[in-house]
């Protein structure tokens, strides 16, 4: 069966609830997600937390899609980080005891894009070049420089995902 490709979701058109001066962040993030769901789908479960030639595994990059996201959009928001989301952060590339099968990691990045998403439409675009303190050092940023860096960051770790995907299932034929 022959399924038409759909163009990216940026060449879509604007997303109705999102304040126009977000719309790339949001395509950037929606895009983001229709590749890690079609890139992790049937991806080998024994082949997840493999790190060929010293690449990241699958896993770490799944799990830190997820908590970079959490942790950029807290920061966009003028919060500090929670211990909970300093422990994931310290967990990032470790199989934990639960949650850490493909589809549960999948699942979490997911959520944590409908969240992101949510974010994005109630932020006020008056508010995008309000300074906002990163990290323990405080370091500045302002919230659309935040916002803009996580679907970066987002877009880096997917296309680091793809070649580690690919390179375990080359090697594990």
């Amino acid at each position: 069966m022959n399924q038409e490709k759909k163009p990216e979701v940026w060449l879509r058109g604007p997303l109705p609830q999102v304040p126009p001066l977000l719309q790339p962040v949001a395509h950037a993030l929606l895009q983001a997600g229709e590749e890690v769901q079609a890139l992790m789908e049937g991806f080998p479960e024994s082949r997840l937390w493999e790190r060929p030639a010293g690449l990241a595994s699958a896993g770490f990059h799944l799990q830190h899609l997820t908590g970079v996201l959490d942790r950029l959009f807290t920061y966009a928001r003028g919060e500090a980080l929670s211990p909970e989301q300093l422990a994931w952060l310290a967990a990032e590339g470790k199989p934990a005891p639960t949650g850490s099968t493909v589809p549960e990691l999948v699942q979490r990045f997911e959520e944590q894009l409908d969240r992101a998403l949510e974010q994005l439409q109630t932020t006020e675009e008056t508010t995008l070049i309000d300074y906002r303190p990163v990290g323990r050092a405080q370091l500045p940023s302002t919230v659309l420089g935040l916002l803009v860096h996580a679907a970066e960051h987002t877009q880096r770790h997917v296309g680091q995902l793809l070649v580690t995907a690919r390179v375990v299932q080359v090697l594990n034929g």
